[in-house]
């Protein structure tokens, strides 16, 4: 297998042309970043309007074609599709032949490495795996945001360098995950990024329902302390009731919680707990504290209210994952 050549951006004419499979909020913005490298996207494949709509905004004269007109034009094909649709995708694209030997594969999936793409390796295609940690908007900020974003590299020994100097061009900082920690490396970005999400929402909708006009801008100052503490330190910023064992206070919020919120509860208890441990461990919370805190959670629990399934009742939809989206911080 031979290493495809990335020479100085400003060699034009030895750059690649590029393909994207799937108009999702990813695809088009890292072949955007790719043009500013100066390699040339040539085709692109969408179904969904709001597909065509971004591929228009962010790739504008590139044309829309079907998966496998787009394999027949392009050097570097990325495959930007939700992770369950990717295995199907790759084994239909390798059986109708569309796979060309010597062609750069790359999917951004998060949750697979390249083993994914074995049909298309065994067809001559050069698999990578390249996955950006960040959420996507679908619109060209997201171009600008991809500067010292990191990307989970995963590929074989002879492309390492390769798939690092593409990340590289595309303004990114490469981090090599192995094969087998893919699963593990995703999870833990979709505990950080969408649990995140759920909690500033659901702290907005409180503050709300507690009479704050502009909860967005007394959470900012307060979250984005947090995040950079929490980033710098670790567990050493724990702070608040939990971790300083104010029983009382906790007992008081789960009843406020369950009076105006219950959906809130369950995960309310949860990170209480868990937060509870870690303070623990760190020697920040007392045993003596930590034992009637443990007691209220516990009493609580019994107690709660579970979530409803999505659709279960009225005002609750499936996630219905628009085309070539995903829902785990990095939208595809």
């Amino acid at each position: 297998m031979n290493t495809p050549s990335l020479p100085d951006p400003h060699d034009r004419p030895a750059r690649l042309t590029v393909g994207v499979v799937g108009a999702g909020r990813v695809g088009p913005a890292l072949a955007a970043a790719l043009q500013l490298a100066g390699h040339r996207p040539v085709a692109v494949s969408g179904v969904s309007d709001a597909s065509r709509r971004r591929a228009d905004a962010l790739l504008p004269g590139v044309p829309l074609v079907t998966p496998a007109e787009v394999l027949a034009a392009a050097d570097l094909v990325l495959l930007t599709v939700p992770d369950d649709t990717l295995p199907g995708l790759v084994e239909g694209l390798a059986a109708t032949g569309a796979v060309r030997p010597g062609q750069l594969l790359v999917h951004t999936s998060g949750r697979y490495g390249v083993g994914v793409l074995d049909p298309a390796r065994r067809a001559g295609a050069l698999p990578l795996a390249l996955h950006p940690a960040m959420t996507f908007t679908g619109t060209p900020v997201d171009v600008q945001r991809l500067a010292g974003c990191s990307f989970g590299v995963t590929a074989p020994d002879e492309l390492r360098l390769a798939a690092e100097a593409l990340v590289i061009e595309m303004g990114g900082e490469p981090e090599w995950i192995a094969e087998e920690a893919r699963p593990l490396y995703h999870a833990a970005l979709a505990l950080g990024a969408n649990h995140l999400v759920t909690l500033v929402a659901e702290a907005m909708e409180l503050l709300s329902a507690a009479g704050v006009t502009a909860p967005d801008r007394m959470l900012g100052p307060l979250l984005g302390a947090a995040l950079d503490n929490a980033l710098r330190s670790g567990d050493a910023a724990l702070t608040g009731p939990v971790a300083r064992g104010d029983a009382g206070t906790v007992e008081a919020h789960v009843e406020q919680l369950r009076a105006h919120a219950p959906r809130t509860v369950p995960g309310y208890l949860a990170m209480a707990r868990a937060t509870a441990d870690r303070a623990l461990d760190q020697g920040l919370l007392k045993p003596d504290l930590a034992a009637a805190l443990l007691a209220v959670l516990a009493d609580r629990a019994e107690d709660s209210v579970p979530r409803q399934a999505p659709g279960a009742a009225g005002g609750d939809h499936p996630d219905e994952r628009p085309d070539g989206e995903d829902q785990d911080g990095t939208d595809r």
